[in-house]
């Protein structure tokens, strides 16, 4: 009645999914025309026009079993969307799919198969369904050992997800310190995790701010020292004062008391990086009316 390239030009013109224009076109007779207008009258075919819109909202989540995790951020155009359990629905399948597969990279994730349909096309049939550009951003896949623990956190129902890994101690203890992680926003595990060029522009800043300020360049190098200290502690998990100190000791010296050490860190925040658009509405009405 039709051949497989049918269901790909089908799939070109309207973005729906592949199951979904099966059915399109068994409903038609193999008529693409009038899949066409099949697809568009479910509100199948809507997905694709979306490709170009801001998707900034949404969850990011983490699910475990055993010694393996899976952290993930899905993403929405709305707050509103976000708490829609259709929504929520769909990012705990997608989750819990990429548990239980291989999935190492975003190529592999959208090729895997959950309930009979890729990943790719289950993006595209939920964006069809709710009606706002769903995006799966981004994932890790994250494996630990038998003498490992995990610790995972979730802040604020899915806006921040931090994932730990640590060496030792217990769950508890991973987890205080990835409830910390979510609060204060390190950048990087540990000192030897920050960049080399990331150090220097640093202190190239800091020197020239302390020229600014006078200092005389034979001590410059001294006060280096204690401010590269001071800006560890802001940028590395295991410099950090670890938020439920009454001592000040640090993340790392928290965990040495608990017979642990830090081995990863993974933290989504929702939406960060992307540029969000900014609504002008009296700009818009103002070019309606000169239109």
């Amino acid at each position: 009645m039709y051949s497989a390239s049918d269901v790909k030009t089908l799939r070109e013109k309207t973005g729906a999914g592949m199951l979904d224009c099966k059915k399109a076109l068994d409903e038609t007779k193999g008529d693409i025309e009038k899949a066409v207008d099949y697809l568009r009258e479910k509100g199948i075919a809507k997905a694709s026009k979306k490709s170009d819109r801001i998707a900034a909202e949404g969850l990011s989540q983490i699910y475990t079993n055993g010694n393996k995790a899976i952290i993930l951020e899905v993403n929405c155009e709305t707050d509103f969307v976000s708490r829609n359990e259709e929504f929520q629905n769909f990012v705990k399948k997608l989750g819990e799919g990429l548990l239980n597969s291989d999935a190492k990279t975003m190529e592999e994730a959208m090729e895997v198969t959950i309930d009979n349909e890729k990943v790719s096309d289950l993006v595209i049939g939920i964006t069809a369904k709710i009606g706002e550009k769903i995006s799966f951003r981004r994932f890790m896949a994250i494996t630990k050992k038998d003498s490992e623990n995990f610790g995972s956190y979730i802040h604020m129902g899915g806006k921040i997800a931090s994932l730990i890994v640590i060496e030792g101690g217990n769950p508890e203890v991973a987890k205080e310190v990835a409830m910390h992680a979510a609060a204060m926003r390190p950048l990087y595990l540990n000192e030897n995790e920050v960049p080399s060029d990331v150090l220097e522009k640093e202190k190239n800043i800091m020197r020239q701010e302390l020229l600014n300020e006078g200092k005389p360049e034979a001590q410059i190098e001294k006060i280096l020292v204690g401010k590269v200290r001071k800006y560890y502690e802001e940028i590395c998990l295991a410099n950090q004062i670890f938020v439920k100190s009454e001592n000040k000791e640090t993340v790392a010296k928290y965990l040495e008391n608990n017979k642990a050490s830090l081995v990863s860190m993974t933290r989504f925040e929702v939406g960060e990086g992307i540029e969000k658009k900014q609504e002008d509405f009296a700009s818009e009405v103002m070019n309606q009316i000169k239109g």
